[in-house]
Formats: C-alpha cells, structure tokens, sequence
C-alpha cells in the first residue's frame, strides 16, 4: 500500500511514526558521527537493536515516505484522549486487590507483547520479586513464557518456580495475571509506584503520563535508546542492566536491588517525584490548549480542509 498510494491522483499518504522523537534523532545524529549533539553516552548500535530484516524494510518504506517536503505534527501521547468503558470482570478483580494496597507500594511488570522469557530467566525475576519484600503485579501472559530458543516454539511453556504464586498470595505481596490487561489503566491507580519495562515507547509514554517512574529492561529495536533516554535525560528511572549486558543472565540479585532501589529507597522517592512532574506537565498538553493537542487539532484541521 506504502508503493501504490503515488499512482493515485487524488489521495494524500500520512506516515505514522510510532517511536520516540529522541531514539529517532539519536540514530540520526550517531550515523553521521555528532555524538556531541546527543546527551547520553555509550549510545546502542542499530545494529545490535534491530535485525537485518527489520532495517531493510524500514529502508524500502523510508523510499516512499521520505520523498519531498513534509509537515510534521507530533501528536502523541494519544492514549490520554481514551474514554474508559467499564471495567472488564478480569480487571475488576485486579482493581479490587489493588484498591487494598497502600499508595505507591506496588510494582506493575510487563514487557510488552513481543518478548519472550526462558524458564530460567523466569526464575530469576520470581526469586528476585520475592526477595525484594515488593509487592507486585505481574503480567505474564502464556505468549510470554514460550521458551523460543530450547522448545522452538512448539507451545511448550516455561514455568514458574514450584510454589511461587500460592507463597505470593498466601503473603498478600502479589500475583501472576495470564491475561491481557488494561495497562494504561493499572498504571493510573494510586497504589502502583512503579513500571518494570521493556521500554516500547507505548509503555514509556503511558507510564510517564501516570507519573509511574519506571526499572528499564530493553529487549530490542527503540527500546535501548528508551531506556536511556528514561535514566540518564529525564532520570525517572532505574537500569536493570547496561545494554552491553544484554547476553548476560539478570539474576535474582539484580532485580531485588533494582527493585527496592525504585520502590523502597531516598533515590526512589526522587525519581518518583520527578516522574510525577513530568506527568502533570504530558497530561496538561493534552488538555485543552496545551501543546499535544494544538497539534492534534492542526493536524485534524489538516485532512479536512
């Protein structure tokens, strides 16, 4: 559809660009060598964030998108003009569990709908949830626990430690959710205080909305640069592990220190403070005369002259 739409003679193409404005202009500047331009060091190869077959259709689309002058609107974050509907049964009794918990003592984790974890960094991430005292909120869908690279995708899921979720809720510190959920949602609740993440830019613009300050655990593609642009520009969030340990196992001891870094320390206040800030500032461009939607209105106004 990228290549048909110039044969047409009276249509007009908009190109959405679903990442962040930093991780964009990083790339940029790093190809052509002005790291001085960019505010963070140790700047993430392309190459080791994105596959090859993932570059090369970026190319062939930026072919037909990139041609000509163009007007730019940046619109996001858009999810702060949804309208929520009543609350689905699911997530009527997560909201009811979390409606018993103090004021930023939880931690919501999901990494999104494209990774992928082994048994053994399962494992890993229990142990430490458990050892940090943190109460939690963890979504771990079926999806997320295919073992990709032992069980080759043949359904077979990874579990668990054995016991792990009936001590979890027998302690009242937490739960394992199955399902998909309202993140945006959860993450406006007064008792959440914190986001573990794979930092896609969805999540990061839905969490800094909430003020929710965010543990940053990259995976791939815009990730990494999001990560960095979340600890070392705005500083509303804590590093799990530096991109360059990213073949290494995150072992339990490392989620229990970034854990109660983030929800059970003088620094974690800190960066919650700032993340609640910057919050108020993202949610007053959405309103009415703010910045967000000036542009989401030029935009509009746009293609229906």
């Amino acid at each position: 559809m990228v290549q048909d739409f110039v044969s047409l003679p009276n249509a007009e193409a908009y190109a959405v660009n679903c990442g962040s404005v930093f991780s964009m202009f990083t790339y940029a500047f790093a190809a052509i060598g002005q790291y001085d331009i960019i505010p963070i060091k140790n700047i993430p190869s392309m190459e080791s964030c994105y596959t090859h077959e993932f570059k090369q259709m970026k190319s062939q689309v930026a072919n037909y998108v990139l041609k000509g002058e163009k007007k730019i609107w940046a619109v996001g974050p858009l999810h702060q003009t949804t309208v929520f509907k009543e609350a689905r049964d699911d997530d009527k009794c997560l909201l009811e569990w979390l409606h018993k918990q103090e004021p930023n003592s939880v931690l919501y984790i999901s990494f999104g709908t494209t990774t992928t974890f082994s048994e053994e960094k399962i494992k890993e991430i229990a142990l430490g949830l458990e050892q940090s005292g943190v109460k939690f909120m963890w979504v771990l869908r079926d999806e997320d626990r295919l073992d990709s690279f032992s069980n080759g995708y043949k359904g077979e899921l990874s579990k668990l430690p054995s016991g792990f979720e009936e001590r979890m809720r027998g302690k009242g510190m937490g739960m394992v959710v199955t399902k998909w959920v309202s993140q945006v949602e959860i993450l406006g609740h007064k008792s959440i205080g914190g986001f573990m993440s794979h930092c896609g830019w969805n999540s990061c613009m839905e969490s800094i909305s909430m003020g929710v300050p965010i543990a940053a655990w990259p995976m791939e593609f815009d990730q990494p640069v999001n990560a960095l642009l979340l600890t070392e520009v705005l500083k509303v969030g804590v590093a799990v592990m530096e991109w360059d340990q990213r073949d290494e196992l995150v072992t339990s001891s490392m989620i229990d220190r970034v854990v109660r870094t983030l929800m059970a320390s003088e620094e974690g206040g800190e960066i919650r403070k700032k993340a609640e800030e910057l919050g108020a500032k993202v949610r007053k461009s959405t309103a009415e005369g703010g910045v967000t939607r000036m542009e989401w209105d030029s935009f509009i106004a746009h293609i229906t002259r």
